[in-house]
């Protein structure tokens, strides 16, 4: 069996996974959506900073769907509009968990300051390496070190997507232990924030095995090309 087969097959796999996660999480975001809360997603996260000693980071309600995210260079909670002003448990879950990332920056959390020196480094390997990876293959055989160098930005981006894992995986598990402790939640609703969660940080693992498959799949093309 070929190396693009192989390769193919796994794709294809992933892209099936990625699919189901997906539609799970859509599924479950959905009908929590529906177990009403008395705060809004912008009452918890006030909330949630508050009872955190945070007091110099802001929350701005942002357009679309699934923008919620923190942004440590503004200290900014940003959330959807429909996140932002509903009072729900997926809203909370989400806003508390975009507060973990707050709480993360605020306690200097090691994977979040790793992940944060990498974004200038996977920013332009981003804008170049497909590129460069491209001519790489054209070139293998008279100029292999440009694929190399392509494998190695690749290879950032990868690192970055492992190192995604754990800082979403704690904010969650910060989020769903502050809702239940702060009594925003009972026992019911914080298994369903945690279970809505859970199928969130679902997508960062297919992710980062995506981008793991892809990566082998270029280092097998450059031993295969430098074989032949």
């Amino acid at each position: 069996m070929s190396t693009t087969t192989i390769y193919w097959i796994i794709f294809i796999a992933i892209a099936l996974a990625s699919w189901l996660v997906s539609a799970s999480l859509k599924r479950k975001f959905e009908r929590y959506s529906k177990e009403p809360l008395p705060l809004t997603g912008r009452d918890v996260a006030e909330k949630m900073l508050r009872d955190s000693g945070i007091m110099d980071v802001q929350i701005t309600c942002v357009r679309g769907q699934l923008t919620d995210h923190y942004n440590p260079a503004t200290k900014t909670v940003n959330l959807s509009e429909e996140v932002y002003h509903s009072a729900n448990v997926s809203a909370a879950a989400v806003a508390a968990h975009e507060c973990g990332h707050a709480v993360q920056h605020a306690t200097a959390y090691a994977p979040l300051k790793m992940r944060s020196a990498l974004v200038p480094v996977v920013s332009f390997a981003s804008n170049w390496m497909t590129w460069i990876l491209l001519i790489g293959m054209l070139t293998i055989n008279t100029f292999p070190q440009l694929m190399l160098f392509g494998i190695g930005l690749f290879a950032m981006t990868t690192l970055f997507s492992f190192i995604t894992l754990p800082v979403e995986i704690n904010a969650s598990q910060r989020a769903v232990n502050w809702l239940q402790e702060s009594g925003i939640t009972d026992n019911h609703t914080t298994l369903m924030a945690s279970d809505a969660l859970r199928s969130a940080a679902y997508t960062y693992v297919v992710a980062a095995l995506s981008s793991l498959a892809t990566l082998v799949y270029y280092i097998l093309i450059f031993l295969g090309g430098r074989r032949d």
